[in-house]
């Protein structure tokens, strides 16, 4: 079967089974895509401790501030992203160094050359020659980025007028191809990937589709991908890997989704994140994993439930040997108890 039969039958079972309906779906699949996007660029934020960051404030420990902050920006540049989104929004060399001036907020800075200053937070272009690292392949002359980023907008424009809202995979791949031409052109100093899979998604949500997300375990495969692409001269091998990837970050969430609605009570066995057929006490249990130390209101702004759903799941966990208390009530926290 096609890529393209094939992931149309799983956005079909993934519409049928209202996945996307659920309470506070679209807000948590969304700090998903922030993290792994952030991930591939050297962020280890998990998506646990960035629900922690954006809905209560809390920092994680460990991390850096810079990582954090990263983070932290690409929400404020998605958000904005899917404004624009909703409104059909054209785009435009100022709205994109708009958006890169979000992605860039605190993790950027000013930079002085032969050929003037520039500033990244700001989203200017840049004024000096970029390489993909140590030996890699160098970019073009920053003196074409303005023209190449012009005929890209229009070029966008023009695409996205012509297509039709049922044409499902056009749509992927008019997103995918924006893409990687702009990652081509390479705009920016840096924040070029986030900016790009940024694009890719505001297109995806515009046309009402489910956003592609990139795992970070994927990103050797990813970054592959789009080296391909360039030796080959064909867009045609990132198109096929962002399709492979969507089916099966898709049916992965299928299958979950599929597990959390068994009837059968948790049996306790070897591996609980595998065996918990109830998806708030599955959640709970990761995120005490991540953090071990939060109270009642902690967990229940994680995960988005009340105090009294935290404190009947925490017994039941507690019951089932699969967690101990640790100290006091105040001060002690959660430990995982061996099975």
């Amino acid at each position: 079967m096609k890529l393209a039969d094939r992931l149309l039958n799983v956005l079909e079972e993934y519409h049928t089974l209202g996945i996307s309906e659920q309470i506070d779906y679209q807000k948590f699949y969304l700090y998903s895509l922030i993290t792994h996007s952030t991930a591939i660029e050297g962020s280890t934020v998990t998506e646990i401790e960035n629900q922690l960051l954006f809905d209560e404030g809390i920092t994680a420990k460990g991390r850096t501030l810079q990582e954090q902050m990263m983070n932290l920006d690409l929400k404020a540049a998605y958000e904005h992203s899917m404004r624009l989104a909703g409104q059909h929004t054209d785009f435009s060399i100022d709205l994109l160094k708009s958006l890169s001036a979000l992605v860039m907020k605190n993790t950027g800075g000013q930079y002085n050359t032969a050929q003037g200053s520039f500033d990244a937070a700001k989203g200017d272009l840049r004024l000096l020659g970029v390489s993909a690292g140590i030996g890699g392949r160098s970019y073009m002359n920053y003196q074409k980025v303005p023209q190449k980023l012009q005929d890209f907008c229009e070029w966008l424009n023009a695409e996205r007028y012509k297509l039709q809202k049922e044409d499902i995979i056009t749509a992927y791949n008019l997103s995918f191809d924006a893409h990687y031409q702009l990652v081509t052109i390479h705009p920016w100093v840096d924040g070029n990937g986030r900016m790009s899979r940024l694009v890719m998604n505001q297109l995806q949500f515009e046309f009402g589709l489910v956003p592609v997300k990139i795992v970070k375990e994927d990103r050797a495969e990813y970054i592959q991908a789009l080296v391909d692409a360039r030796e080959q001269e064909s867009v045609d091998p990132f198109r096929n890997f962002m399709l492979e990837e969507h089916i099966r970050n898709l049916s992965k969430e299928i299958a979950e989704y599929k597990k959390s609605q068994m009837s059968d009570p948790i049996n306790p066995v070897a591996d609980p994140i595998n065996i918990f057929t109830d998806p708030i006490t599955e959640r709970l249990y990761q995120a005490i994993l991540q953090n071990d130390s939060l109270n009642y209101s902690g967990y229940a702004a994680l995960l988005g439930v009340s105090e009294a759903t935290i404190k009947r799941r925490l017994a039941d966990l507690k019951k089932a040997g699969w967690i101990v208390r640790v100290g006091s009530n105040k001060t002690g926290r959660w430990g995982t108890a061996t099975k």
